[in-house]
C-alpha cells in the first residue's frame, strides 16, 4: 500500500497543478487588452486624411508609388520614419490610405477668408477629376483649380436649381466651355 502512496501523492499534486494553470490562463483572457481600450476604432477615411497630411509631398508621392507595386511592408517603414509613430499606428494609416487614396494637399498659408472665393480660382498641385452620369450618358471634368469643396458648391447651386450659376462656375475651375459645363450640370440636376 506504501508503494501506491506516492504515485497518487504525485498525480494529485501534477492535476491541481493544471487545474490552477487553467483557472490562470481563462482569468488572463477574460482582460481585456490593453491597447484595444486605449485606440478607439477611427473612421478609415478620416484616418487616411490625417494620415496624408502628415506627409511632404515627396513622401506621398513615394508612398504611394510603394502602394502600387504592392511593397505594403515598405509603405508602413516609409511612413513609420516619416511621421515617428509606431508600428500598429503606421500599418492602419497606410491600410487606409490604400483603400481611400487622398491626394497631396500642402499646407495653406493662413489668410482672411475672403469674400467670394470663387472669383480667384488658385490651382491645386493635384488634378481633381469630377464625373456625372445619368442613364448611358457620362461626363467627366478633371481640373488643378476644382477640388472637394468647389465642387460641393457647384453640385449645390445645381441641386437648388442655380444651372447657369453652377455652369459658370464650373467654367472658372475647369478648362471646358460654357456649352460643356452646362451638359455636365444637366446631369447633377437630379
Amino acid at each position: 500500500m506504501e508503494s501506491l502512496l506516492i504515485p497518487i501523492l504525485i498525480l494529485a499534486l501534477v492535476g491541481a497543478g493544471v487545474l490552477l494553470g487553467a483557472r490562470a490562463l481563462g482569468r488572463r483572457g477574460d482582460r481585456p487588452r490593453p491597447e484595444a481600450a486605449s485606440q478607439p476604432e477611427r473612421d478609415p477615411l478620416e484616418l487616411a486624411r490625417a494620415a496624408a497630411a502628415k506627409l511632404s509631398q515627396e513622401q506621398h508621392r513615394r508612398l504611394y508609388a510603394l502602394i502600387a507595386q504592392g511593397q505594403a511592408m515598405a509603405a508602413i517603414k516609409l511612413y513609420l520614419e516619416a511621421t515617428g509613430e509606431g508600428l500598429r499606428a503606421s500599418r492602419d494609416a497606410v491600410g487606409a490610405l490604400a483603400a481611400h487614396p487622398q491626394p497631396f494637399r500642402p499646407e495653406a498659408p493662413q489668410e482672411g477668408p475672403s469674400e467670394d472665393e470663387d472669383d480667384a480660382p488658385q490651382r491645386f498641385t493635384y488634378r481633381y477629376r469630377a464625373i456625372a452620369s445619368k442613364g448611358d450618358v457620362t461626363r467627366e471634368v478633371s481640373s488643378n483649380m476644382l477640388n472637394d469643396e468647389i465642387y460641393g458648391r457647384i453640385r449645390t447651386l445645381a441641386k437648388s436649381g442655380e444651372t447657369e450659376a453652377a455652369a459658370e462656375a464650373l467654367t472658372r475651375h475647369s478648362d471646358i466651355s460654357i456649352k460643356q459645363a452646362r451638359e455636365f450640370i444637366a446631369l447633377l440636376e437630379d
